[in-house]
């Protein structure tokens, strides 16, 4: 690991986000002594996408650090990460709600989530359409239904595109999406205030868009072998 490289890569990212959006470093298949050479470079919000690897790295790394799962996360695998992670990003069902819901209860804390949106035109992808996301908000205050969990915002992935102008509209459809849903009194509209959207190749279309949270990995620990 050429860690004058990392340091390079690192200031460069830190330097194109604005203040106030928080870089998360996605340190998905990444080793313990990479994410351990970044931490010292100061970053703290790291983001993994497989729950299993996360509890197996997480004990071995400083106590401090913000787990973000990015990932998609299945209903069975919940059980690994309710216990520490500091946010989970991708929630696509009212079914991983539920799941997320008892864990964290059982763990005796509470969970910070995202709300993932379908935006891109890729069936790939996960998350709520928009008109489910409404549907849910028009069942009375998420917070009563789900008391261990803390609604943060919502979360978007765009299409794989090079359209810049369809990945704009994309990014400025869930941003619109929030502010509706934040408006309903199903959430406090103060807390319910993230957008986690925008990655490596769509950086500036994100930010354009208002985004308070960007996903970057690539840039920052280099291809991977």
């Amino acid at each position: 690991m050429d860690k004058a490289a990392l340091a390079g890569r690192y200031e460069r990212t830190k330097a194109a986000i604005p203040a106030g959006v928080k870089l998360i470093a996605v340190s998905k298949t990444r080793t313990v002594e990479e994410i351990k050479a970044l931490y010292d470079l100061g970053q703290r919000a790291f983001g993994e996408n497989y729950p299993q690897e996360l509890r197996d790295k997480q004990p071995l790394l400083p106590a401090d650090i913000e787990w973000h799962f990015i990932g998609h996360l299945q209903g069975n695998k919940v059980k690994y990460i309710a216990p520490f992670v500091h946010l989970v990003h991708g929630v696509d069902s009212e079914k991983l709600l539920g799941q997320l819901n008892t864990r964290a209860g059982a763990a005796g804390r509470e969970l910070a989530v995202l709300l993932q949106v379908h935006i891109a035109r890729e069936e790939t992808k996960h998350g709520f359409l928009p008109d489910e996301l409404r549907a849910l908000f028009t069942g009375g205050s998420l917070q009563a239904r789900w008391p261990s969990l803390r609604f943060r915002g919502l979360m978007g992935m765009a299409t794989l595109t090079d359209d810049r102008e369809q990945v704009r509209r994309e990014f400025e459809a869930l941003a619109a999406l929030k502010h509706e849903l934040a408006a309903t009194g199903m959430v406090p509209a103060d807390a319910f205030s993230e957008l986690s959207m925008g990655m490596s190749g769509d950086l500036d279309e994100a930010l354009k868009a208002g985004s308070t949270m960007v996903r970057i990995g690539t840039a920052i620990f280099g291809e991977r072998k």
